[in-house]
């Protein structure tokens, strides 16, 4: 049995329906099991909250690896998984990090995914860390902005970075999770190109068959933007982390995906054709289905993973 945490979220829901493919028994872990959705495959779902360890033991009870997504900033959620995967025998975890950790940043967020993998390697049990950068899905947020108005609104639009495909990182940690040989490994996970925001813009354009116009947002916008749903310490470390891109150094690009894979990784291009009905475009049927995708062309796209996992 595979318990998958962070299950309502894009790479979760992700990681259980690859799972479920390969007829893997599948557990799913949620404080509102409510919240996932339907369409995901699982053999169980589990009500447990990282906050309440109590819980997290019979969540864990028979799973022999996991997959953990946690995102408080501040509280010792790993912690606690950890401690109570150790006491129900779990032999491995897969933890999906953020390749920020490698940057040259020490705002808050960063600082607490460092001592995270720490605890993680810590641990009484076998590992493999994931590095993501920033997940393309999180380009979902403009998808309310474009259909209303035709426009992009986005800070620092000439800050280049190399964004991936969240299916992409989904293979890997079914990889990880199913296979011995990434024990104890640490993989950076980044897309096939650097791109902007507003090339990124370009790209959706193109594929809508008009152009989109981009904005850029001020510094000042994006903090009250921010500010409309995180604390002030984690709007600040949002804003170091742009700042740093905008210095371009988040250019870095590996080939850990390619090597993993076998093959090139998915590009912005794919994945925004995948996903072009969120942004006011006709629905491709021959798609890959996954969480996006099933949802019609006039709801609200998914929620990206939660900013402290989701930001690389």
């Amino acid at each position: 049995m595979i318990l998958v945490t962070g299950a309502t979220g894009v790479t979760g829901a992700l990681v259980a329906r690859r799972l479920a493919a390969h007829r893997v028994p599948v557990r799913l872990m949620a404080r509102d099991p409510r919240h996932i959705d339907a369409d995901v495959p699982r053999t169980e779902t589990v009500t447990a909250d990282y906050a309440d360890p109590r819980t997290l033991g019979r969540a864990l009870r028979g799973v022999h690896a996991a997959f953990l997504v946690t995102n408080h900033p501040t509280a010792p959620h790993d912690a606690h998984f950890l401690r109570a995967a150790t006491a129900e025998g779990v032999g491995h975890v897969v933890k999906l990090s953020a390749a920020a950790v490698a940057d040259d940043i020490d705002d808050l967020l960063t600082q607490r995914q460092r001592e995270i993998e720490e605890v993680v390697r810590g641990a009484a049990l076998s590992w493999t860390l994931l590095r993501p950068r920033a997940l393309m899905s999180n380009t979902l947020a403009w998808a309310a902005g474009l259909r209303a108005e035709g426009t992009v609104d986005a800070l620092y639009g000439d800050a280049p970075n190399t964004p991936v495909d969240p299916r992409d990182v989904a293979s890997v940690a079914v990889r990880a999770l199913t296979r011995p040989e990434h024990r104890g490994k640490t993989y950076t996970l980044v897309g096939p190109q650097t791109l902007t925001a507003r090339q990124q813009t370009g790209i959706l354009g193109e594929l809508l068959g008009s152009p989109v116009g981009f904005r850029e947002r001020t510094r000042q916008e994006e903090a009250a933007v921010l500010a409309r749903r995180h604390p002030p310490h984690v709007v600040g470390a949002l804003l170091q982390r742009a700042d740093l891109q905008a210095a371009g150094n988040k250019r870095r690009t590996g080939d850990d995906l390619e090597q993993l894979m076998g093959r090139r990784p998915r590009s912005y291009h794919d994945w925004a054709s995948d996903h072009l009905h969120h942004f006011g475009g006709d629905r491709d049927s021959t798609a890959e289905p996954d969480r996006a995708n099933k949802r019609p062309t006039t709801a609200h796209p998914p929620a990206p993973d939660r900013v402290a996992v989701r930001t690389g």
